[in-house]
């Protein structure tokens, strides 16, 4: 039965992001065809971007659907748990295709679609690799589980709002190479296209910064829910291990930046890299350790 939701949450993703590029290609190509040199891509051309249309938003939903149940079933098996940095990642991205979906109806997002399904291709299937470790029978817990919810969600928000920093930080470049360029191209006419298929800056901005506060508040959450739970298990409120120590570093990170934002309007490169940085401490906390303990060192984590 897993191997046929792995295999059908592959196709589904990978069918979506090869049909997605196809498209993108056949639209790049007739600026071209018209005389257009690439990478100089209007604003009337940007908009005939083909976006996911009805069909291909039905079958992201389908998507997301059979990968949820397909994380549900290899993590919660027999009302037991196993789970590891492959894991991790898979739901991490899982949530984050999902944040995409929802936000499809609202932005014209079809170029961070263009990223997005490709990896969750690839990490719905990291599980089949590298298989986690079974952990202790606290999984069964309400809290545990209420506190593993709110951490992944947590997770996926900011793995969406790395994303969002990447595709910024390159429309950023892409628009400052095109000042003063008006007599010739920037080259790479491929990925030039793709940019301009993103909505503008401040819109990209303005759904950054609202993940990111989205994600710090379940964070926080996360980390208050971890030490209840730490307390109830072993009676110590907090155990400096790795994995706190960077979740921790990660929160103070995504929190300056917030209050940085709001009181001095803080934008721009330096916040952009700000992001990336306090999303690989994140990364660290969790999926980095356990994949140095479980592929590396060959140790079990919890």
């Amino acid at each position: 039965m897993d191997i046929v939701l792995y295999a059908l949450t592959a196709l589904l993703y990978g069918g979506l992001a090869v049909a997605g590029w196809r498209a993108h290609r056949h639209t790049a190509v007739e600026p071209a065809l018209a005389g257009v040199p690439p990478g100089i891509a209007s604003p009337a051309a940007a908009k005939k971007s083909p976006d996911m249309g009805g069909l291909g938003r039905a079958l992201l939903l389908v998507a997301l659907l059979v990968h949820g149940l397909l994380l549900h079933t290899t993590i919660f098996p027999q009302n037991a748990m196993i789970f590891g940095f492959a894991f991790a990642l898979s739901a991490m991205f899982w949530l984050g295709a999902g944040i995409y979906w929802i936000e499809s109806f609202f932005f014209p997002l079809d170029g961070l679609r263009l990223l997005v399904l490709p990896l969750a291709c690839i990490a719905s299937l990291l599980p089949l690799v590298f298989g986690g470790v079974r952990v202790l029978s606290y999984s069964a817990a309400p809290m545990f589980k209420l506190h593993f919810l709110i951490a992944n969600i947590a997770y996926g928000l900011f793995a969406i709002a790395a994303l969002h920093a990447v595709l910024m930080l390159m429309l950023e470049r892409r628009l400052q190479r095109m000042r003063g360029l008006a007599t010739r191209h920037t080259g790479n006419g491929w990925l030039a296209s793709w940019l301009d298929t993103l909505p503008p800056l401040l819109t990209l901005e303005k759904l950054l910064f609202r993940l990111i506060a989205a994600g710090f508040v379940l964070l926080t959450l996360t980390l208050v829910s971890g030490i209840a739970f730490n307390e109830q298990l072993v009676d110590r409120a907090l155990r400096f291990d790795h994995k706190t120590v960077f979740a921790f570093v990660s929160w103070l990170m995504f929190g300056a930046l917030l209050t940085a934002r709001r009181l001095s309007g803080w934008r721009g490169r330096a916040a952009l890299r700000w992001v990336l940085a306090s999303f690989a401490a994140l990364l660290l906390a969790y999926v980095g350790s356990r994949f140095v303990f479980e592929v590396l060192l060959h140790r079990a984590v919890v």
